[in-house]
């Protein structure tokens, strides 16, 4: 069953970051964050201490053929969902191009929108528009009550 209440503080949080300055690897709130730091800054806010954190990793599309390694991460510590299940407060996940691995994520804040941050601009919330054909996966937070 779905925790609206918790999904409710994710979206409220998710806004708190708009403004923040892009920063590769950082998620500081109103410091500097990339798109994965928001997710991770969120977490630490409304859940509380990260599962994981992530080694360094590259600003842009690159990664090893065949590896997923943000959506590897993604299926260790968040539940996934069908993209047609998808709502306030879940994390979305891009992939640029079919060939490529997925490697942007955002917080949906509505059913078509979400907080996002990329590079040369700060956080803000955006229609998915052109996101939307590139949306692979979504996930939604584990609840903080089940979690052991």
């Amino acid at each position: 069953m779905r925790d609206y209440a918790l999904a409710d503080r994710l979206v409220a949080e998710a806004r708190e970051w708009i403004g923040t300055p892009y920063f590769h690897q950082a998620s500081l709130k109103g410091v500097g964050c990339d798109c994965l730091g928001l997710i991770r800054g969120v977490w630490r806010s409304v859940l509380g201490e990260e599962p994981e954190v992530p080694g360094p990793y590259q600003p842009g599309w690159v990664e090893p053929p065949g590896e997923e390694r943000l959506r590897d991460a993604a299926r260790r510590h968040l539940v996934e969902v069908r993209l047609d299940e998808r709502q306030a407060g879940d994390v979305l996940m891009f992939r640029w191009r079919d060939h490529l691995p997925a490697k942007h994520v955002g917080i949906a804040t509505g059913q078509n929108t979400m907080v996002h941050a990329h590079e040369g601009a700060v956080v803000a919330e955006v229609t998915l528009g052109l996101w939307l054909p590139r949306l692979v996966y979504a996930f939604r937070f584990p609840d903080p009550l089940t979690q052991g």
